[in-house]
């Protein structure tokens, strides 16, 4: 009996030396108000971060749970309401914290103060599937990847700089009406280099039509630039990639990871 004992007496002992689960990220505080309605056509959307805090201008809620999640919207699926409800945040950031660590913050802040609750499901989409067209592509390697910088006008898109093709995939998926999927199987640093006219596969146009700068300054994942309104007369961005890249989009479906708003309420809880 006495092993038995002894057994008995270390289980405790080992619950007890488990390590307490770590608190969620979170602002430090956060204060969340009612976006006030804007006059004219354009609605000026801004996210920006300095001096230790976060000051989101009217967006609504989609921005905020794309921003949180680090989905594109085709891969949100909520309630009619969180395309019409907008809001003006501004919260503190703990010392230390890191621009990576802010989506997180902001997952935290959706569930705490608007009682947001979502899960995540594979889903069968339209995609744009981005390969290799017929020969080889045409691609220049790269010293280093240093990120891409879109300029975008109402009548003109252009992408620059040096990034994997994952990267071209993900900031295309921004922009258009479907998700971009790379299956080019090439996985090095490129140099970029594409510019290309909207049509009606351009998601973002529309939007730029209601969207300007905010008091934050331009959206960060689509900033106006008048540079370019000087591709006005480059091809749409199906021939572009082809001419340019050697690469092609083609539609299909497959399956996409996308969020689910299972819950979530319209007015923020007080801090």
């Amino acid at each position: 009996m006495r092993p038995s004992a002894t057994l008995f007496l270390a289980i405790p002992a080992l619950m007890a030396a488990a390590p307490p689960t770590p608190a969620p990220l979170a602002f430090e505080v956060a204060s969340i108000k009612p976006a006030p309605a804007q006059q004219g056509p354009r609605r000026h959307v801004g996210l920006s971060q300095d001096e230790g805090r976060i000051t989101i201008s009217n967006m609504s809620m989609r921005n905020l749970l794309t921003q949180a999640y680090k989905v594109k919207d085709q891969q949100l699926i909520g309630p009619d309401w969180i395309d019409s409800e907008r809001y003006d945040i501004v919260a503190k950031l703990p010392e230390g914290a890191t621009k990576a660590q802010v989506p997180q913050m902001l997952q935290t802040l959706l569930k705490e103060r608007f009682k947001v609750t979502v899960h995540k499901e594979s889903k069968t989409m339209p995609v744009y599937a981005m390969v290799v067209a017929k020969g080889s592509p045409k691609l220049k390697t790269a010293d280093a990847d240093t990120g891409l910088n879109m300029r975008m006008s109402p009548v003109g898109r252009q992408l620059t700089g040096q990034a994997t093709l994952d990267h071209v995939a993900d900031v295309l998926s921004s922009s258009m009406d479907r998700s971009v999927l790379n299956l080019t199987g090439l996985t090095g640093v490129y140099d970029i280099d594409l510019t290309w006219t909207p049509d009606d596969t351009d998601r973002a146009g529309a939007k730029m039509a209601m969207i300007g700068p905010g008091p934050g300054g331009p959206r960060p994942e689509h900033p106006e630039d008048p540079k370019a309104a000087a591709s006005a007369d480059a091809p749409n961005i199906f021939i572009a990639l082809q001419e340019k890249l050697g690469l092609k989009l083609e539609a299909r479906k497959a399956p996409v990871d996308v969020i689910v708003v299972d819950s979530a309420e319209k007015i923020a809880s007080e801090n």
